[in-house]
């Protein structure tokens, strides 16, 4: 079985690129942070109903960590992600160091307002999105692909680039994926590694009080009595709740009822040490 091309520089890549672009190829872009699992597999899957050619992106992105948070520890298996996408058959594999996307004197970043300012994850991690659109707005650059897709469990980001794309001009069509849960309906993430066994057997929990909201909402209860009840049981169950929002899904912005919608509830709590986020549509 033919191996994906590992590249490393963003001259290598530009060639590469040319190369595509030349043979009027169309390009997708999966940007992640490498520990692949069933989720980011979807998306090389959309991908490749999308476009001629799949790029994936691996790198792990400092800009986006505070310095308490888990850069140092966040799980890195190129080995497991390279065979993985090997099956997939996609073309290109992209995988800068730390120095090659951000060289000696790199001082330029992107401040993103509108949905970044939301109150929910820029809440809780003030410089998490300054950090993912400067680094989403660089690779975009490099790999100029006409699509590029991420998933809906970051439901926040998804409306951060989406919107940054749109301001900024760039010839580039986001596409948000359905979030891929497991078979108890914990939304899949590479920080589930981080869980214990009994945690594990609890963090479900989000998923289920994010749907039986849903269901009491459209059956006419209000929306803040719903989540209220919510964050009770989520907290019973031994999480600390950061949130559990009800939002208009195209904004972002607060709604008080169905009528403010579309409606998308948003929730992130920790659950011993490990912090998880997750959202549905009502």
């Amino acid at each position: 079985m033919p191996k994906p091309s590992i590249i490393r520089t963003v001259t290598s890549l530009r060639q590469a690129i040319g190369r595509y672009r030349k043979a009027g190829d169309t390009i997708a872009l999966i940007p992640t942070m490498g520990a692949l699992h069933a989720g980011h597999l979807a998306l090389v899957r959309l991908a490749r109903h999308k476009a001629k050619r799949v790029v994936v992106s691996i790198f792990v992105n400092p800009a986006q960590f505070a310095p308490h948070e888990d850069f140092a520890s966040y799980p890195r298996t190129l080995s497991a992600d390279l065979a993985a996408l090997s099956e997939l058959k996609i073309d290109l594999i992209w995988a800068p160091s730390v120095r090659e996307m951000y060289p000696d004197g790199f001082v330029t970043r992107i401040e993103p307002e509108g949905p970044a300012k939301a109150g929910l994850e820029d809440a809780f991690r003030p410089h998490f999105f300054g950090g993912v659109a400067t680094v989403v707005a660089k690779l975009l650059q490099q790999v100029t692909p006409h699509f590029a897709i991420f998933g809906e469990k970051d439901f926040q980001q998804l409306k951060v680039v989406t919107t940054m794309a749109r301001d900024l001009d760039m010839p580039v069509t986001i596409v948000g994926a359905p979030t891929v849960r497991e078979k108890d309906g914990l939304a899949m993430s590479s920080r589930n590694a981080y869980l214990s066994a009994s945690e594990r057997a609890v963090a479900p929990t989000l998923h289920q009080v994010l749907k039986e909201c849903a269901s009491r909402i459209k059956d006419g209860l209000p929306i803040g009595a719903a989540l209220a009840d919510g964050r009770a049981r989520i907290e019973r169950a031994g999480f600390t709740v950061d949130y559990l929002e009800a939002r208009n899904a195209r904004t972002l912005t607060p709604i008080a009822a169905l009528t403010d919608g579309p409606v998308r509830l948003l929730v992130a709590a920790k659950l011993g040490r490990t912090r998880l986020i997750d959202n549905i549509k009502v």
